[in-house]
């Protein structure tokens, strides 16, 4: 499941446009909107110091969180910030408000599991991740934290399609007409320095031979 769910304060904004949301960072806090599930968009005020700890905690955009705007509390997703591109501090958020049977699509993080008893990386392959994240669609209150993928028993050469990945019920991937890539096992830089030596070594050793047949027959 998706991290643990939290709680945020929020005044509710009657102004909105860039001069109100200016004068909401002046005085310390962070503009943001609420919009979805059929109903009119909510503009808001978040606290600076609480807002800018979730965003960069890690799982943000993956975990449900319940906005209290005056004692009314709306159940929301968040689905976009704007950073201040020096200071890195939060500018402007997008929530998206939960209903019953809201679905959403959301890149969920990959984790790789058992490296040690993959054949191909213990004989110096190496793990190449074509996608660190993958994006589904799944049921807004059912998010994965991450989705699995199980090394176990790969060789190098072997890709890890989406098609061999356990998925948790109710989600899928967005992208649905191929069975794309997510990792492959690949033979290390060193392991195909190695392979080319050997074959010069065999090229040059079969050369040589052919110049000996060459003398012996010029003796004769």
């Amino acid at each position: 499941m998706s991290n643990a769910s939290y709680e945020l304060k929020a005044e509710a904004r009657e102004q909105v446009g860039k001069g109100s949301a200016r004068e909401v960072r002046r005085n310390g806090k962070v503009p943001a909107v609420i919009y979805g599930d059929k109903q009119p968009p909510q503009a808001i005020a978040l606290s600076y110091k609480e807002i800018y700890y979730k965003i960069h905690g890690g799982g943000f955009l993956t975990t449900v969180a319940t906005i209290d705007v005056g004692g009314k509390k709306i159940q929301v997703l968040p689905k976009d910030y704007q950073l201040d591109p020096v200071r890195d501090f939060p500018m402007h958020v997008d929530f998206l408000r939960i209903g019953k049977n809201t679905e959403v699509n959301v890149n969920i993080p990959v984790h790789f599991i058992n490296e040690e008893t993959s054949p191909g990386l213990k004989r110096g392959g190496v793990l190449n991740i074509v996608r660190h994240e993958v994006e589904f669609h799944c049921p807004a209150n059912a998010i994965p934290e991450f989705i699995t993928v199980d090394l176990h028993g790969t060789e190098i050469g072997d890709s890890i399609h989406i098609s061999s990945v356990t998925l948790p019920e109710g989600i899928k991937p967005v992208i649905s007409d191929r069975d794309f890539t997510i990792a492959t096992v690949a033979g290390s830089s060193a392991m195909k320095s190695e392979a080319d030596e050997a074959a010069e070594e065999a090229a040059e050793a079969a050369e040589a031979e052919g110049e000996e047949e060459a003398e012996g027959e010029t003796e004769e």
